[in-house]
């Protein structure tokens, strides 16, 4: 079965990124041009060092306009979501897991994109060797875990990978209520 719809127009083919536009079919039969940002997907980590400890990171963020927190996180090239994961906590950490867990996938901006990041939780962590990109400034800040809940609340962690992922693995260790308990 072919389709009357016109193949997607490549706008901008980045590192990272594809930008193309897309004729989209609206419920109620409306067709329209949509500008559609294509993206691998990535995977976040939550670090645990010890029961009441996490591994936050300060980065340099250029788009969000300097240093933010956040917990590790990297782009998926080709390896499943918990490769990604394990090999992202190496690298920007310096942290090998000897255990992760699953916690949730979200969507992060479904009105432009259809990147997807897989949350999971590590522990039993052992000492690598970090190895940052040239692109990476990363202080690791280890947190307790109540207070990194904390900056979720007040505003202080501001990307929402990061705030999610804290949330499930609050939730994963039966600090928060589950859904059927709200």
């Amino acid at each position: 079965m072919t389709s009357d719809r016109p193949a997607p127009r490549v706008v901008h083919r980045g590192r990272a990124i594809v930008m193309q536009i897309e004729r989209a079919e609206l419920p109620g039969g409306r067709s329209i041009d949509l500008e559609v940002v294509r993206h691998p997907g990535a995977s976040a980590i939550v670090p645990f060092e010890d029961d009441e400890t996490v591994l936050l990171i300060r980065q340099y963020r250029h788009a969000a306009g300097g240093t933010i927190w956040e917990v590790p996180a990297g782009k998926l090239d080709g390896d499943a979501p918990e490769v990604c994961a394990a090999k992202e906590l190496e690298e920007e950490v310096g942290r090998r897991p000897g255990r992760l867990e699953h916690l949730t996938s979200i969507l992060t901006t479904p009105g432009f994109t259809d990147e997807v990041i897989h949350l999971f939780a590590a522990f039993d962590l052992s000492v690598v060797p970090q190895r940052l990109e040239d692109d990476e400034v990363i202080e690791v800040v280890p947190t307790p875990f109540e207070r990194a809940l904390e900056m979720v609340w007040e505003g202080t962690i501001r990307d929402a990978k990061s705030a999610l992922a804290l949330l499930h693995a609050a939730r994963h260790l039966g600090l928060l209520p589950g859904a059927a308990e709200i």
